[in-house]
């Protein structure tokens, strides 16, 4: 009986490698997932360097890692602490014609996405962006 048991699982962890093998050979040297953001709703760091002071920047991480490091003159806006930082975002950070870029740690990181939609959606705020690569992104490009 253990001996078909253990064929059993042989056979069906063989079957879930086919279609990882396959992505594997498919994507072979890219990504092969897709940022939930869409394209509009992304900028790149030298894109939103280039709008100069028209932008408020977003730190999306938790507060450790913000205490730590952040982007000059980003302001601390997460899910953990979103109800009480919300209310004083929009009434005193927060002003219109202004972008606001959103970031986290990474590309792969979606904590940005999840602010910059709460942003549009429940704060109702226009121009929310997403910063491509994230905080990694501008430590390597830092000036």
């Amino acid at each position: 009986m253990k001996l078909s048991a253990f064929k059993q699982a042989l056979i069906l962890f063989l079957l879930a490698e086919v279609p990882a093998i396959g992505e594997a050979v498919y994507f072979r040297g890219q990504v092969s997932w897709h940022s939930r953001a869409g394209e509009s709703h992304m900028v790149s760091l030298s894109t939103a360097q280039s709008w100069g002071d028209n932008v408020i920047w977003v730190d999306a991480r938790p507060d450790d890692q913000f205490a730590a490091d952040h982007i000059p003159g980003a302001v601390s806006l997460n899910e953990d602490h979103w109800n009480d930082q919300i209310q004083p975002f929009v009434q005193t950070v927060w002003a219109p014609g202004k972008k606001t870029i959103v970031y986290c740690g990474s590309e792969s990181c979606n904590l940005a996405l999840d602010v910059a939609e709460r942003l549009r959606k429940d704060a109702n705020l226009p121009d929310v962006y997403v910063l491509s690569g994230g905080w990694e992104e501008w430590l390597k490009n830092k000036k």
